[in-house]
């Protein structure tokens, strides 16, 4: 897949994320926001940090349902209700992050908000594809 990132030559580098993505053709995927619960739609913890880690576990399940790969994805949105604990948990959430994704940093939105739909849902990830054409 062609898959161009976006980068002005004199800004900083971003760290994490690209400030934008260029993607030639391929079948375009679009996932709905996706909460830390379990295909159950259970949550197994109130924290952020594992709940991050189910709700990107359950981008990639939904993906794959297309036939897609996490390297596939060229935007991600992440809702957060609670910044103290997505400040605190960066480095885990990175790491997480590389164990799911690898190296690959799509073009990424983080907002804070009041409340999620699904409680005790601390975060809700949502992500755009595109598959490369055969």
């Amino acid at each position: 897949m062609s898959m161009q990132v976006l980068h002005p030559r004199n800004w900083s580098p971003p760290i994490g994320y690209a400030n934008g993505i260029s993607v030639a053709a391929g079948r375009i995927v679009f996932i709905a926001g996706q909460v830390g619960w379990d295909a159950e739609q259970h949550f197994q913890s109130e924290e952020l940090v594992p709940q991050f880690e189910q709700a990107l576990k359950n981008i990639i399940a939904v993906l794959a349902e297309a036939g897609g790969k996490p390297n596939h994805i060229c935007r991600l949105t992440a809702y957060c209700i609670d910044k103290p604990a997505y400040l605190a948990g960066r480095r885990e959430l990175g790491r997480i992050w590389k164990s799911l994704i690898g190296s690959h940093f799509p073009a990424m939105s983080m907002i804070f908000v009041a409340d999620l739909l699904d409680a005790p849902a601390k975060i809700e990830l949502e992500a755009t594809a595109v598959i490369p054409a055969s």
